[in-house]
């Protein structure tokens, strides 16, 4: 072999390894993955920082303490990386931008990921949302609890006089009001006091009669003739009765009794106590058994004469709590009960009357009063209830936000029921201890139907086969291609 074929077979072999070398080791990490060519043929997708997983890099990098990128390959069985579709400003989900931003306030512009940012067993519209921007915008929750709750029903009531607890007092006869005791309406009487002295004719006949009688037992007490002696006792008896069925007292029977004398002026007695409502005549006036000598009301128990509407009847039923409140006693609450329902509706204001009864121990309550009173209807037992201000209601459905996991809020349609100091009862659509959102839901509700349309939009459509001849390239694996292979 000569010198010359030696001289070209060595530079042909220098050649070749710096063609190899030159390929695979002087070019670029990045470009030996793209083009597969790496020794253990795994295809590099980027470059992660190791220190914040969150940066990354397309090509090898450094960090600032001098540490390479980690790379992370196509084979590694980790999380599929997710597709952002477009970021959203926080404040005003309306407004969306294709590249990272900040609204006017410094925040951060909110990724939409093509998979919605849920797994497949999330329902539509679940919202995960970062916890800084769950503390920006204020989002708070509330656990849902199990607990006895009632229908609150609002009227206006009229206080009254229990009609049980009132007396109208008529004379059984004819005659004339010798001497009025109680003089003044409004006075308060007690049980037994005297109110007026009358003069009848009648009554002093009876008198007569009665003491005649008693004359004529006595003489006859000793008589041999059972019959006698059992005449003259009926004779008694039945003018005992008369006196007594003409309202006569005891106590003046007795002083009859005892004196055998009859007596110018009967007294009448109060029944009960109570409050002198009215008085029907003065002294010396002429009285019948028409007139309404007194009107008296024990005012400890009062009623409260109030009206509903025609829809809130189904709730509402005997024996119901009911608080109210006065104007004229303000600060102060009175609890009583409904007694009794109406049997018919007010023709004009289409209502329906309801009468409730309170205990009025100080007589603070008084009659023609009016009041606001609040009826606690339809009460739940075992109820779960969450407050008023966590249901969403759009149309005709009412939904809440339920809280999965710190950041994670997934929408729910509920059935509501009664609705009471603050609280709704839930009856279909959560569980007791689940916790809702009760702030902020509303912007949590337009990024949960923005991204359940955008899930909508971008369901998976089935593949269209391509036609004989078609030349696209759509489809083609192209990543072993080099870029002067893809230019011819």
């Amino acid at each position: 072999m000569t010198k010359t074929m030696i001289t070209a077979l060595i530079t042909l072999m220098i050649g070749l390894s710096l063609g190899y070398w030159g390929k695979n080791v002087f070019q670029p990490a990045g470009e030996q993955a793209a083009s597969g060519q790496t020794t253990s043929e795994r295809k590099v997708l980027f470059y992660r920082n190791p220190m914040n997983p969150a940066i990354t890099s397309p090509v090898p990098a450094k960090d600032e303490m001098g540490m390479d990128y980690i790379p992370v390959y196509a084979d590694e069985d980790k999380p599929k990386e997710r597709k952002v579709l477009f970021y959203r400003n926080p404040m005003n989900p309306a407004i969306t931008s294709p590249v990272p931003a900040k609204d006017e306030m410094g925040m951060d512009y909110i990724p939409v990921y093509e998979d919605g940012g849920n797994d497949n067993n999330e329902p539509a519209g679940t919202v995960r949302i970062d916890g800084t921007l769950v503390q920006n915008i204020g989002v708070r929750t509330a656990r849902a609890e199990q607990r006895s709750i009632s229908r609150q029903v609002r009227a206006i009531g009229r206080v009254t006089v229990d009609e049980e607890r009132l007396a109208k007092l008529h004379p059984k006869y004819n005659g004339w009001v010798e001497k009025l005791m109680v003089d003044t309406t409004g006075e308060a009487v007690d049980k037994g006091t005297m109110l007026v002295a009358i003069y009848s004719p009648q009554l002093v006949a009876s008198q007569a009669e009665y003491v005649l009688a008693l004359n004529n037992a006595d003489r006859l007490k000793n008589s041999p003739f059972a019959d006698v002696r059992q005449g003259a006792q009926q004779l008694v008896e039945a003018s005992r009765q008369r006196l007594e069925l003409l309202d006569v007292p005891a106590h003046q029977l007795r002083q009859l009794e005892k004196t055998r004398q009859p007596m110018k002026s009967l007294h009448i007695h109060s029944p009960f106590k109570g409050i002198v409502m009215h008085i029907g005549a003065r002294e010396g006036e002429r009285i019948t058994p028409a007139t309404e000598l007194f009107r008296i009301a024990d005012l400890t128990h009062v009623w409260v004469i109030a009206e509903i509407y025609e829809d809130d009847q189904p709730w509402v039923k005997v024996g119901d709590r009911v608080t109210m409140q006065v104007k004229g006693i303000p600060g102060q609450t009175f609890e009583g009960a409904v007694s009794y329902i109406y049997p018919w509706l007010e023709r004009k204001t289409r209502t329906l009357r309801l009468r409730l009864t309170f205990d009025n121990p100080d007589l603070l309550l008084k009659p023609e009063m009016f009041a606001n009173v609040t009826i606690h209807a339809g009460k739940k037992l075992h109820a779960i209830v969450v407050p008023t201000e966590a249901i969403v209601r759009s149309g005709t459905h009412e939904q809440v936000f339920v809280q999965r996991e710190a950041g994670k809020y997934e929408p729910r349609e509920v059935t509501t029921g009664v609705q009471a100091d603050g609280m709704i009862q839930i009856i279909r659509g959560l569980k007791a201890g689940e916790q809702v959102v009760t702030s902020g839901q509303f912007l949590i509700d337009s990024e949960s139907k923005l991204k359940e349309a955008t899930a909508k939009m971008l369901e998976p459509k089935a593949p269209a086969t391509p036609a004989a001849g078609d030349m696209s390239m759509e489809g083609m694996d192209m990543g072993d291609m080099s870029m002067d292979e893809m230019e011819l």
